[in-house]
């Protein structure tokens, strides 16, 4: 029978609800910091995230919208946003204005105190999600996690790449590890995957489609410990 051998979380959704109130404020910060007519409403953030990557999503909004400079000049514009994006959405986190969602302290500590392998792949800026998980965590969780983000890997979720990379890094076997998710693309790269996935609904995500997760709740606190991680690899095993 397989057992439990690691969690690996998301980041964006999952640790902090970050979407709403972290990366789109920021990223229209940037939009003004660098001269560029763009803004980014709550309606138009939730369109932009079915795909993964800020740097993707801003370049699906400027080919939808029309790009402010020409073509040669666009993954310069692309790149300078990006890290000025990246640099605002540190000073949100380092001044500590985006709390953990409900659950994760409580289920990281337990998987410490059994000795599971931990990581968080994201497709966000290593920088930042290296950032937000010891800020938010503290440096004694951040220690036992291993991280996995940006342009790490060159496909990114749906894709299931950055959790091959971190099965085959960690020498993990996909079947026994359960990923936390909150987006049905992240979903769908965790399934592909072949890992077990609990789905925790956020602000952008509520509506989507998860029929391929193991689980769905609102959060972690809703009666989601190891004993439920470990009941999903053992009954797909």
């Amino acid at each position: 029978m397989s057992t439990l051998a690691a969690l690996i979380f998301d980041c964006d959704g999952v640790l902090v609800d970050t979407e709403r109130d972290g990366h789109r404020v920021a990223f229209n910060r940037a939009f003004a910091e660098e001269g560029v007519a763009a803004q980014w409403s709550v309606e138009r953030y939730a369109e932009l995230l079915s795909v993964a990557g800020g740097k993707e999503r801003m370049i699906r909004h400027f080919d939808e919208t029309g790009w402010p400079v020409a073509a040669a000049e666009r993954e310069a514009l692309i790149k300078a946003l990006h890290k000025c994006k990246t640099d605002l959405f540190m000073e949100l986190i380092e001044a500590g204005s985006l709390p953990l969602r409900p659950g994760i302290a409580r289920l990281v500590d337990e998987a410490i105190a059994a000795d599971l392998r931990l990581a968080v792949c994201s497709t966000s800026n290593e920088r930042a999600v290296t950032a937000l998980v010891k800020v938010m965590l503290g440096d004694d969780r951040a220690r036992h996690i291993s991280i996995f983000a940006g342009d790490v890997v060159a496909a990114k979720k749906p894709d299931p790449a950055i959790y091959n990379l971190a099965a085959r890094t960690l020498a993990l076997d996909p079947a026994c590890c359960v990923v936390v998710e909150d987006s049905h693309i992240g979903l769908t790269a965790a399934k592909a995957a072949g890992m077990r996935c609990i789905v925790t609904r956020s602000a952008f995500t509520a509506d989507e489609d998860f029929r391929l997760a193991d689980i769905v709740v609102p959060d972690l606190d809703v009666g989601i410990g190891l004993a439920q991680c470990r009941a999903l690899v053992a009954r797909n095993a």
